[in-house]
């Protein structure tokens, strides 16, 4: 095991989610929701103390991974201050909150990464080569090309391209290319890879990049990726079903899965490191931020699915209160909030255990 490795999964990891739980007790202090405890680390007996500050007890825990905020009456609406008995709207903003700090550690993530190594156009995509007697060779295409349309429909990312190619097996497909700075029209028929299981062409892909970005586009690209990010992952459903990503591009992984992705990311940016010019340096932190920021970017995003126990779960408790000025009883919320927590452990058990029986492949 990687030492390198294991210390930034554990930093990253817990770092995410103590800054998830910190927007969550930012917002409540900015409520006057009191917050009992703030720890570090995953709820455990003996929990050292290091402060305590307005109220709130800052504890460390013995197991590393995460943190956690307690309010002051969490589930019960009849303790003053806490934040069940706070109004629907200030409820509402601590529980966005966190998800919120999550999305905006990312956008940072980004913004900083771009302007270390410049802006990547993800929406577009180049030839970076093509393989000799494929059918993109026979076609003509290039090195350097970068797709315009196929097939008539506009090609922004892999997923574009792909769905165009998978469904026109061995059907001449009309493809429009940037070749340095002119439009090239092209036809080429997909052919069925026997070891891929799909129809190909024969390229090999990128995006397009950009060394020279400004202090101000950089905030820019920072949040371009933090959207596309977001959009894949909220649209990863809708991919499936259309058959645009194969199931184990988009399987759910655990702790282990997240290691193996970051053991990798770390050895990846270490060799591209050692072996970048002179004229040219390459900082190894980069491919383990950019997938700390992916990771951030999940993290938040699952956290606001509307499912009992997570913060989206909570949220749609607070709508019916806030539309029809009808709350619902807290006993049965807090009865749907067990239920869902239940279900929940027992997911990322299945999960996290499939990550040995079956561990993530990467490619």
């Amino acid at each position: 095991m990687d030492i390198l490795s294991l210390t930034i999964f554990i930093l990253a990891f817990g770092g995410m989610v103590i800054i998830h739980e910190f927007g969550h007790y930012i917002a409540a202090r900015w409520c006057d929701i009191e917050v009992e405890e703030f720890g570090i680390g995953l709820p455990t007996p003996g929990a050292i103390t290091l402060f305590t500050w307005k109220g709130t007890r800052f504890t460390l825990n013995w197991l590393p991974l995460g943190g956690f905020v307690r309010p002051k009456g969490e589930n019960d609406p009849t303790v003053q201050g806490g934040l069940a008995a706070a109004k629907p709207w200030k409820r509402l903003v601590v529980l966005v909150a966190g998800p919120l700090m999550n999305l905006i550690t990312a956008f940072l993530i980004y913004t900083f990464i771009v302007s270390r190594v410049g802006a990547y156009d993800i929406n577009k995509v180049l030839i970076t080569s093509v393989a000799p007697e494929s059918p993109a060779a026979q076609a003509g295409l290039q090195g350097g090309d970068i797709f315009i349309t196929a097939d008539g429909q506009t090609i922004q990312n892999f997923e574009d391209l792909s769905a165009v190619i998978g469904s026109n097996q061995d059907t001449p497909v009309t493809m429009l290319v940037d070749r340095n700075g002119q439009q090239v029209e092209l036809t080429a028929t997909p052919k069925l890879d026997k070891g891929a299981g799909r129809p190909m062409i024969g390229v090999s892909l990128s995006v397009p990049h950009r060394e020279n970005v400004s202090f101000i586009e950089s905030f820019r690209w920072g949040a371009t990726y933090t959207y596309k990010n977001m959009y894949a992952l909220v649209s990863l459903p809708a991919q499936l079903i259309r058959g645009n990503l194969a199931p184990e591009q988009s399987r759910l992984i655990g702790l282990k899965g997240i290691y193996d992705i970051m053991e990798f990311s770390v050895q990846q940016g270490v060799e591209a490191s050692e072996s970048a010019p002179a004229s040219q340096p390459f900082d190894w932190f980069i491919p383990p931020l950019e997938l700390i920021a992916a990771l951030s970017i999940s993290l938040g995003i699952f956290n606001l699915f509307p499912f009992p126990a997570l913060d989206g779960g909570r949220i749609i408790f607070v709508l019916p209160e806030l539309i029809f000025r009808r709350r619902v009883p807290a006993q049965f919320e807090n009865l749907v909030h067990g239920l869902g927590m239940t279900v929940l452990l027992l997911f990322m058990i299945y999960v996290n255990v499939m990550d040995f029986i079956n561990p993530v492949v990467i490619p």
